[in-house]
């Protein structure tokens, strides 16, 4: 398992998502080593420090974020809702749904995410349609519990 990302002042220490990083969260935990390597291969990392507003309720989305270190806290209509951390996720409805923000999200710390862009997420079910499909269904089973 990757070891945990910190903030230094101003320098970050991040390892890229790997297949095994991606085997800990449990939305990717029960889909094989080659797609959770594909999929690593497509996350883009981003830092935030704490209070950034990461996606804003109403707002266009176009990205997936999983929380690869730090805590954020999502709100609706000034409301929390919850607290996520390492392993979590949020913004799925942007590459899997209409696209439009249900909620903010906000960094309750200095956070560290990996992102995946609908772009990117289009390129897997071009490329690796049974991983992207695997990823949808996920994210759909989610949404059927919530």
């Amino acid at each position: 398992m990757a070891e945990t990302t910190r903030s230094l002042g101003e320098e970050w220490l991040v390892l890229a998502p790997s297949a095994e990083a991606l085997g800990a969260v449990p939305l990717f935990a029960s889909m094989p080593e080659h797609a959770r390597q594909r999929l690593a291969g497509l996350l883009e990392i981003e830092h935030h420090g704490a209070g950034h507003v990461i996606v804003r309720q109403g707002q266009s989305g176009y990205a997936f974020y999983v929380v690869a270190d730090g805590a954020v806290v999502v709100t609706q209509d000034d409301a929390v809702l919850r607290e996520l951390g390492r392993g979590d996720y949020f913004g799925e409805l942007a590459i899997v749904g209409d696209g439009g923000r249900t909620a903010a999200v906000t960094a309750a710390t200095d956070v560290v995410l990996w992102a995946l862009f609908g772009t990117h997420f289009r390129e897997l079910q071009m490329s690796e349609p049974a991983v992207a499909a695997e990823l949808q269904d996920a994210v759909t089973q989610r949404w059927a519990h919530e």
